[in-house]
């Protein structure tokens, strides 16, 4: 048996007290006293191990970075892995999915995205100090975010300046499908908001005074859903509407949240120009537009692929067949992957049911999971 899949075949239950252990503190992305409990139960873990610092946040969890020294004396560079704290469940979910062991999974809120990929990424560590494996570089930053699920509007900062530094970014994001491919391409996303004013009237007595701003944001979604471009990969999706006060007043204020996803920069940017550029349908009404692309596209660049190649190879060491795939939702490898760092995702739990009563992972392929993320680790 490969020596480090080994190392990891022999500490299985730890493994999964480890990951239970992170998964019963609830940590949802508003509640940042939440998210820093889950943060003491990492620091606690490392203590001696990591150097760790802290970064409050205005408004989330803290910022959790953690330097490790990787044995064998490498290149004076490094490797930056990513991973969340925050889950998108409300305080009280833990009564009716708790952290349990069945049909050959884990099961709880959190488990896949991505409490378990956070796991990964201390216990290969551990893997490579026990077994002293040479690598090629010689330090490790894991930054540990309060606020993904959110779109990361606090801790961006801290993960663009992490990548800069770093020859290449793990994302242990939970892996696409129960085949568990990595993630190659992620696509770019964000929100508009779509606000008309328009003029009030009495809908019987004084219509024609009126100004409907309902029949303006009406108009105008279907102008932006026009916009979709299956083959192109660009969707447009207005998701919320609001408007009007009764039925018998013409409405005076009405808006949309618009949700969007491109998997290319040069699409994201012409989007922004035709969101800022709208113009109302009827003179008398006002259209505002707020809101923009929070995550840029991760597009399949070179630096991207050699990732996937090296990983691939890794794994089929182990007797594993890695595949790779492009998905529509976003991470914070979004980020360094704009940056024009190499970015490899998805390096997480091999599972389903994120963000739902169905999120577990499949506990027969932890350790050959955590053990690629120890070889890349070692590698890269």
């Amino acid at each position: 048996m490969d020596p480090v899949l080994g190392w990891f075949e022999s500490r299985r239950e730890e493994l999964i007290e480890w990951i239970r252990g992170l998964v019963e503190i609830e940590s949802p992305s508003h509640d940042p006293a939440a998210v820093n409990r889950a943060a003491d139960y990492v620091t606690a873990s490392e203590a001696g191990r990591a150097t760790v610092e802290r970064t409050e946040t205005d408004g989330y969890g803290d910022v959790l970075q953690l330097t490790y020294e990787l044995p064998g004396g490498g290149e004076d560079g490094q490797i930056l892995g990513l991973g969340h704290l925050d889950t998108v469940y409300p305080h009280g979910t833990l009564q009716r999915m708790p952290f349990r062991q069945a049909d050959g999974r884990l099961w709880g809120p959190g488990v896949f995205d991505m409490k378990t990929g956070v796991a990964y990424f201390l216990f290969a560590v551990r893997a490579l100090r026990e077994l002293n494996v040479a690598c090629r570089q010689r330090r490790f930053v894991l930054l540990l975010n309060p606020d993904e699920e959110v779109g990361s509007p606090a801790s961006r900062p801290f993960t663009e300046r992490g990548a800069r530094k770093s020859a290449a970014t793990l994302v242990t994001e939970g892996a696409l499908g129960l085949d568990g491919k990595v993630k190659t391409a992620r696509k770019g996303g964000g929100q508009f908001r779509i606000a008309v004013e328009g003029i009030a009237a009495h809908a019987g007595l004084d219509f024609e005074a009126g100004a409907s701003a309902v029949v303006e944001i009406a108009r105008q979604i279907e102008q932006v859903a026009g916009w979709t471009d299956l083959a192109a990969g660009v969707t447009i999706n207005p998701g919320v509407v609001r408007g009007g006060t009764t039925s018998n007043v013409v409405a005076e204020h009405a808006s949309c949240d618009v949700d969007v996803r491109v998997p290319r920069l040069d699409q994201a940017a012409h989007l922004e120009t035709r969101f800022r550029g709208l113009r109302p349908f009827d003179p008398r009404t006002r259209v505002t537009v707020t809101g923009g692309l929070r995550r840029p596209p991760m597009e399949r660049s070179e630096g991207t692929v050699a990732l996937y190649k090296l990983a691939k190879g890794l794994a089929h060491e182990m007797g594993v067949e890695l595949g790779e795939a492009g998905v529509g939702g976003g991470s914070d490898g979004n980020f360094t992957a704009a940056l024009g760092v190499p970015t490899l995702d998805g390096l997480g739990a091999i599972g389903e049911g994120a963000h739902s009563e169905r999120e577990s992972i499949l506990a027969g392929r932890m350790c050959d999971r955590a053990a690629l993320v120890a070889k890349l680790l070692a590698a890269v």
